[in-house]
């Protein structure tokens, strides 16, 4: 994450919102927070990118699908976020 938000603390709960972020951040920051969800024990995670022009969505899709700790995601309900399911079986200690 940038250094604009260091010293800021974030809620681990599930549900990341990516509007408070720049799109340079989204790279580094949703696979940070899987791998913090998953090792807290939380398999299911809602990222919330907007609706916008779906450029968000697609950089989130991608991370997603490459993602060791991810065993399948979906759109939410009106487009504006995506649910990842965490595999519980999955190593996240050396991510």
């Amino acid at each position: 994450m940038s250094d604009e938000h260091d010293d800021e603390e974030f809620p681990i709960d599930g549900e990341l919102d990516l509007h408070i972020f720049k799109p340079n951040e989204v790279k580094s920051l949703v696979p940070e927070y899987l791998r913090e969800c998953h090792q807290r024990g939380i398999y299911s995670v809602r990222i919330i990118h907007g609706k916008g022009t779906g450029v968000l969505r697609g950089i989130v899709h991608s991370i997603l699908e490459k993602h060791p700790l991810v065993a399948d995601y979906r759109i939410g309900g009106s487009w504006g976020y995506t649910v990842a399911d965490l595999d519980p079986n999955a190593d996240s200690s050396d991510l």
